[in-house]
């Protein structure tokens, strides 16, 4: 089996002191909340998911980024997204321009692209790797009630080869999401009989450790040993359970206020040597930033220091495992 593309930057810290103390008027923090990352030994590089800021163009999102502390953006390219896909010719390389301006890694997209045939996924591919683009997820799968899963998952395997060969013509990673609920991928089991149809070099997963605990609950570590040779991207968020109109339901947290055993999880990645590109994702309440929206009810001053938390809680239990 191939070694995993080893893509993630590392970028000065000190630069990006600098410069989101140079900005500040922008989020209004006081020099202390910047003070509070270091630049350990072993440090780790992450993107924040651009949804979160679709409430900003370009410029604006890359310089909130950056001021909060983050190494790059995870740019929605989709639908609904910070990028059109009919648009994508002309909006993603201003996109990523913004985003080198403040000195952003431009690495990671989130699609919704699995069908090499269709024009438009495939112009999104083309547009993103002769950018310098190097990670993508892909668009989710559900298994058809007409034919048998076993059966599904020799297409969805075929389909994926037939990406990876695109993939690796225009320098991609596509990453396939976990994702909970009646999902392709949901019980985490059912992806490497998928993704074993590819080489694993040009396609694999994006393991998302909140859906894996919400699907896996204490197995989730078994879930993680399966999936481990097919991960080639990381997905950061947490829950708990709690009652809605009287149903149970994960309820979305901020990183350290749910289940997710961050500290276990860290240590098995480091135990791994799982060294991947790390997108944050904020799916609680931030007045609508949360799922995308163009317009926040809340000031955006408030989404931006909850950014900065899990992002400093992040950071600081990574180094805190050994």
């Amino acid at each position: 089996m191939k070694e995993p593309k080893k893509v993630i930057t590392r970028r000065s810290f000190t630069k990006i002191s600098a410069a989101a103390i140079g900005s500040m008027p922008l989020m209004g923090f006081s020099s202390s909340l910047f003070n509070e990352l270091t630049k350990p030994k072993d440090s780790l590089s992450i993107s924040l998911f651009s949804k979160h800021l679709q409430f900003l163009d370009y410029n604006e999102m890359a310089a909130a980024a950056a001021e909060i502390g983050f190494d790059g953006l995870d740019l929605t390219v989709r639908p609904k997204g910070h990028v059109l896909p009919e648009r994508v010719a002309d909006d993603l390389p201003r996109a990523v321009a913004a985003m080198k301006k403040y000195g952003l890694n431009a690495g990671m997209m989130t699609t919704n692209v699995w069908d090499v045939s269709n024009p438009e996924q495939k112009k999104v591919l083309e547009t993103a790797g002769g950018l310098g683009f190097t990670h993508y997820r892909t668009g989710w799968l559900t298994y058809p009630e007409d034919r048998t899963i076993t059966k599904s998952q020799a297409i969805f395997g075929q389909q994926a080869l037939e990406l990876e060969v695109l993939n690796k013509d225009l320098g991609l990673i596509g990453c396939y999401q976990n994702h909970a609920g009646n999902h392709v991928g949901a019980p985490i089991w059912d992806l490497p009989p998928i993704l074993s149809a590819t080489e694993n070099e040009y396609m694999g997963c994006q393991y998302d450790i909140r859906h894996a605990v919400v699907e896996g609950g204490n197995s989730w570590e078994l879930g993680l040993r399966q999936i481990r040779p097919f991960i080639k991207s990381i997905v950061i968020k947490d829950f708990k359970w709690g009652k809605v109109n009287g149903k149970w339901k994960p309820i979305n947290t901020p990183l350290g206020e749910g289940m997710v055993d961050f500290k276990r999880y860290f240590v098995l990645l480091k135990k791994y040597k799982i060294n991947v590109p790390i997108s944050l994702h904020l799916e609680y309440d931030l007045g609508g930033a949360e799922h995308g929206a163009t317009k926040i009810a809340i000031d955006k001053k408030e989404v931006f220091k909850q950014m900065k938390k899990d992002l400093v809680f992040l950071k600081t239990t990574w180094q805190e495992v050994g």
